[in-house]
C-alpha cells in the first residue's frame, strides 16, 4: 500500500507524490487509505513544516478508480484530513485532473500548475454528480464560474483554474514558481503557521460538518444508480453513453 505514495523530503518540506501511473493516480481504496497515512505521518512529525502534494506520470489525478472505488467516507475522511492538517499543504500539478482529483486540489491551501494541466469535472458524463468533492470546492471556487464546468464537464486551463480560484497560479516552471512559496513556509513559524491555517480554513470544515453526511449519502445513491451503471461501462468501452445526444 505505501508504494502507492512516494516521498522525499528537502530542508522541512515533505513532497507526497501520488505513484500509482497504471490507473493514471486514480483514486482506489488502496491509494485513498495510503495517502491518508502518509498525511498522519506529515501532521505528527515535527521535522515537517509544510507538505507538498504532487504525482508521478502525465496524470494528477484521474477521478475516482472505477474498478475499486473508494468507500465515500473515506474520501471525504481524506479531503478533511488535507483541510484541517496543522501544515500547510501546497499542490503541484504538471499533468491531468480530472473529478475527484480537484477535491484534492481544493482541499489544500496553495496550489501551482504548469500549462501541461488540464481541468474537468466529468462526473456528468458518466451519471453522477460532484458530490462529495464539493465539500471543498464549492467554499473556495467561484460558483457562477464553477456551474459551467460543473454542468457540462468540459476540460478548461490552468488559466481558467486560477480565475475559478482552484489554483493560486500557473507558470511554465511550476518548481521555479513554487520555490518563493515554500521559502516563506520555511521561514514562518511551526505554531503561527498552524494557528494561521485554521483562520483560513474554517469555513470549510464548516461546510464538512453540515454538509458530510448529505453528499456522502448522494454520493452513494447515485453511485449506484442505473445511470451510473450505463455511465461507467460506456466509459469503460470508450463509447458514448445511452443518453448522449449526437
Amino acid at each position: 500500500m505505501t508504494a502507492l505514495i512516494g516521498r522525499t523530503r528537502e530542508r522541512a518540506v515533505e513532497t507526497l507524490s501520488l505513484d500509482s501511473t497504471a490507473t493514471r493516480n486514480a483514486l482506489s481504496a488502496a491509494l485513498v487509505a495510503a495517502l491518508a497515512d502518509a498525511l498522519a505521518d506529515c501532521g505528527d512529525d515535527p521535522g515537517v513544516r509544510a507538505v507538498v502534494l504532487t504525482h508521478t506520470g502525465t496524470t494528477f489525478c484521474a477521478g475516482a478508480d472505477l474498478c475499486d472505488p473508494p468507500d465515500p467516507d473515506a474520501l471525504v475522511g481524506l479531503l478533511r484530513q488535507i483541510v484541517a492538517l496543522p501544515k500547510p499543504v501546497v499542490a503541484r500539478v504538471t499533468g491531468h485532473v480530472r473529478a475527484g482529483g480537484l477535491g484534492l486540489l481544493a482541499a489544500c491551501d496553495i496550489a501551482a500548475a504548469s500549462p501541461a494541466a488540464t481541468f474537468a469535472f466529468t462526473e456528468v458524463r458518466i451519471g453522477v454528480a460532484p458530490a462529495v468533492i464539493s465539500l471543498p470546492v464549492l467554499p473556495r471556487a467561484d460558483p457562477r464560474a464553477l456551474a459551467r464546468y460543473y454542468l457540462t464537464g468540459e476540460r478548461f486551463d490552468p488559466a481558467e483554474a486560477v480565475r475559478l480560484g482552484l489554483l493560486t497560479t500557473t507558470a511554465d516552471d511550476v518548481d521555479q514558481a513554487l520555490a518563493p512559496v515554500l521559502d516563506g513556509l520555511r521561514r514562518s513559524a511551526p505554531e503561527a503557521l498552524t494557528e494561521t491555517k485554521r483562520l483560513l480554513t474554517a469555513r470549510v470544515l464548516e461546510t464538512f460538518d453540515r454538509d458530510a453526511a448529505h453528499l456522502t449519502a448522494l454520493s452513494a445513491r447515485l453511485f449506484s444508480s442505473a445511470h451510473a451503471r450505463e455511465g461507467m461501462t460506456a466509459f469503460l468501452e470508450r463509447r458514448d453513453a445511452a443518453w448522449v445526444v449526437v
